[in-house]
């Protein structure tokens, strides 16, 4: 249990849905459009329901953010703002329950962009990563989606039934939808996380998942990415005084370079090791604590 770690809870009176409220800054930031559309929006279609926080400011639920994707989704499928908002307010899905949705629709969605992905179409995949935004909370987007078909395209590539190609294809189409997602995460003013893969380790899917739901329960995310030594690492950590540091690696090996540098992080901030190549004896060995589950189960654990 790490309830240290998590940050302070904002307060938004009773609103509609359970889960962070958020200014209307970052909600523009997560559906990705202007300010000034969403006040536009809220006032001629009233398609945001926002409560007020002790301080007066409007703030934003999940539910808000659901029926913007939605909304978003549709006009970008032709329809006219003021039909697209009355069929997101009359949408399916479900308040206060932001990872519900249809099993029939989460199995399509996971076979269209699979198979995308393997025939190498990458803007039937991206259209799809489209339609998933507007029904999928980002865990679910994550949980249900994206790490499952990562971790299928892996499997049949053991199986020699993929080839590197499409791997590296497939990796590469969802790394760059995973980091326009990111865009801002290091903004606000949350808790600070420094993520990294260690001098060496080229995977890092994993630990972009991991800072996207770390964000949305709040924190800030300051990404060095895959093969970053631990020079560096240190480096960054005394100039930002992170709050904790995370370092994912799929091999083990990699710490094994400058077992001392790593243990020196630690002196810095909560160090934290994850990935499939990391075991508890090892975390302990470089001063370390060790996160076993997957990147959004770590990140809500983390986030208290």
């Amino acid at each position: 249990m790490v309830a240290d770690l998590s940050p302070a809870p904002m307060s938004a009176g009773d609103g509609p849905d359970d889960g962070p409220q958020l200014r209307i800054g970052e909600l523009a930031r997560r559906v990705g459009t202007a300010p000034s559309t969403l006040r536009a929006w809220e006032r001629r279609y009233g398609v945001l329901d926002p409560a007020r926080g002790e301080s007066g400011y409007r703030l934003y639920s999940p539910a808000d953010e659901r029926r913007l994707k939605l909304m978003l989704g549709l006009i970008s499928e032709g329809l006219a703002p003021a039909e697209a908002a009355r069929r997101a307010k009359a949408s399916h899905v479900r308040e206060g329950q932001p990872d519900a949705i249809d099993p029939a629709i989460a199995a399509s969605l996971h076979q269209a962009l699979r198979d995308q992905l393997l025939a190498y179409r990458a803007e039937d995949a991206e259209r799809t990563l489209d339609r998933a935004m507007t029904v999928l909370s980002v865990d679910s987007f994550l949980t249900d989606l994206i790490l499952p078909v990562l971790r299928e395209i892996g499997d049949r590539f053991e199986r020699e039934e993929a080839t590197i190609g499409q791997e590296h294809f497939a990796s590469n189409v969802i790394r760059g939808r995973l980091l326009g997602l990111a865009r801002g995460w290091g903004g606000g003013e949350g808790r600070l996380a420094l993520l990294a893969c260690p001098g060496g380790e080229q995977h890092d899917l994993g630990l972009i998942a991991f800072g996207l739901t770390l964000r949305n329960r709040g924190w800030r995310v300051a990404f060095l990415g895959a093969d970053t030594p631990v020079e560096a690492v240190h480096a960054a950590a005394e100039r930002m005084s992170p709050d904790v540091m995370i370092l994912c690696a799929m091999e083990g090996r990699w710490f094994e370079r400058g077992e001392n540098a790593y243990r020196g992080l630690a002196e810095l901030a909560p160090l934290f090791l994850a990935g499939s190549g990391v075991t508890g004896d090892l975390a302990d060995h470089l001063g370390a604590r060790h996160l076993d589950q997957g990147p959004v189960e770590a990140a809500a654990m983390l986030a208290g």
